[in-house]
């Protein structure tokens, strides 16, 4: 038997008697070369997920497990496509079974890491003058307008071998439109909009959400050849109209739509807010002057919201967004500006990967073996960050959406309820709780939801208590 009919064949099994895993749901679609590779892939997802942030001989307990791991992460026919694929065909049925606009955030984080021998895996820039070792990662995730992530949808790792020089020749080469665009850096933009885009095979409900790093032209034209949409925030006062004026221009003209409230938190983390002037226009905006011949002129929405007054404790908000999106009145403007704001979610699952899976601890000491690991990273991390926000969004779900059978009767035994309020107890949110107790979580009548970081101690307790009981039930056993 085939190893995906194999793993077909056990998943419904799972099914059936209700201890499907999220490691079954993640490595279903994968398609290793060899069927060994595998099965070595979902044991170390297993491992590594169970006890999130430790060292690779730590999870795997004994030599010869741990001689395995870094045989698989050094393995010429293991590379990340392998290692995501199944996560990725996930996130596609995860996609296909919501309903309304899917937000896919991309950003770029860089992995920092400290090698004697630093030429064996790259570089990744200067910092204070000093060159960089460690590896980029542009990534893509999909979520909803609620913000819940229901996975990533691209993923593209690379190194430097040459670095900025102190004349800042190469940034100068980066910035310069003139430049074709599959010659620079920020081809990446466009790789993960299309890789997204075929993935999810649903282009006109995604919105493609960047930074100002994404505000590229090509990006702008390619989003409209493959039918899907952004919602960028731009820092280019580009040409508009007829040539003669620019955006800036354009935009000094058009007054005040209406006003926005909105919560946000001071340089001490303090609660505040803000009153938002919102502003919008519909723009013929024009493509750099040395690419005219090639890419035409887009008529976009131009969005700036901008804070009233000057506050004291924090920086003044200030966000001019581009789209190709409908704007029609200060609702349609409102809602991109939310969109937009969700972007920082991304910020957040890179977070998870350096601070709760520790990346940048790893001593792999070649790039294609970090980049496996960090792979396997990924899945760990978009876990958690799913389960954090899975109990925001939807706390009255089944239990079972993201625990086993097993896993609630082991939560009912080890937490015991407050108070004899049993009124939530067959809902997805009574056990996020529960977990997130063992994690260090008060539960007190006014804290907020638990934080991916109480949710992750939290998994990896329950597990070690899962597989102590394990044990021991053998041991009586026998």
């Amino acid at each position: 038997m085939g190893l995906v009919k194999e793993r077909a064949v056990a998943r419904a099994q799972r099914l059936t008697t209700g201890i499907e895993t999220w490691v079954d749901r993640e490595v279903a679609g994968c398609e290793f070369k060899d069927e060994r590779l595998g099965r070595r892939f979902c044991k170390l997802l297993a491992q590594i997920g169970s006890d999130m942030g430790q060292s690779i001989p730590l999870v795997c307990q004994d030599w010869a497990n741990t001689k395995a791991a870094y045989r698989f992460f050094s393995n010429e026919r293991v590379d990340e496509a392998d290692i995501l694929g199944g996560h990725f065909e996930a996130t596609r049925e995860r996609v296909a079974a919501r309903e309304g606009p899917i937000l896919v955030l991309h950003d770029t984080t860089e992995f920092s890491l400290k090698r004697e021998k630093p030429d064996l895996i790259g570089f990744t820039g200067k910092t204070a003058g000093r060159t960089q070792c460690g590896i980029l990662m542009h990534s893509s995730l999909a979520v909803t307008t609620e913000g819940l992530p229901l996975g990533l949808s691209a993923i593209k790792f690379w190194t430097r071998t040459e670095v900025q020089g102190d004349d800042g020749a190469e940034a100068k080469d980066q910035s310069d439109t003139r430049v074709p665009i599959e010659q620079k850096e920020s081809i990446r933009w466009l790789e993960n909009l299309r890789q997204s885009t075929d993935l999810l095979a649903a282009p006109g409900r995604c919105v493609h959400i960047g930074d100002r790093e994404s505000d590229i032209y090509e990006l702008f034209c390619l989003a409209e050849e493959v039918g899907t949409h952004f919602l960028v925030r731009t820092c280019v006062d580009r040409l508009a109209g007829d040539g003669n004026h620019t955006i800036a221009d354009e935009m000094d003209e058009v007054t005040i739509k209406g006003l926005h409230r909105i919560k946000v938190k001071d340089d001490k983390g303090d609660p505040d807010d803000a009153v938002l002037e919102i502003r919008y226009r519909k723009i013929r905006v024009l493509p750099p002057i040395g690419k005219q011949t090639k890419y035409p002129a887009l008529t976009l929405t131009v969005i700036h919201a901008q804070e009233r007054g000057r506050p004291k404790r924090r920086k003044k908000i200030e966000w001019k967004l581009l789209t190709d999106l409908p704007v029609q009145s200060r609702t349609d403007a409102i809602e991109k500006i939310e969109w937009y704001a969700l972007r920082w979610k991304i910020e957040v699952f890179h977070k998870i990967l350096k601070s709760g899976c520790k990346a940048e601890d790893s001593k792999l000491r070649t790039a294609e073996r970090l980049v496996n690991l960090i792979a396997v990273f990924c899945i760990v991390s978009w876990r958690v960050f799913w389960m954090t926000m899975l109990n925001r969004s939807s706390p009255n779900a089944i239990p079972q959406t993201a625990l086993t059978d097993p896993e609630i009767k082991l939560l009912d035994h080890l937490v015991k309820d407050r108070g004899g309020n049993c009124s939530r107890r067959s809902t997805l949110s009574y056990y996020v709780v529960k977990i997130a107790r063992l994690g260090g979580y008060l539960a007190r009548a006014n804290d907020p939801p638990p934080g991916s970081t109480v949710i992750w101690r939290g998994l990896s307790r329950l597990n070690d208590i899962e597989l102590g009981a394990a044990i021991e039930a053998t041991t009586m056993g026998n």
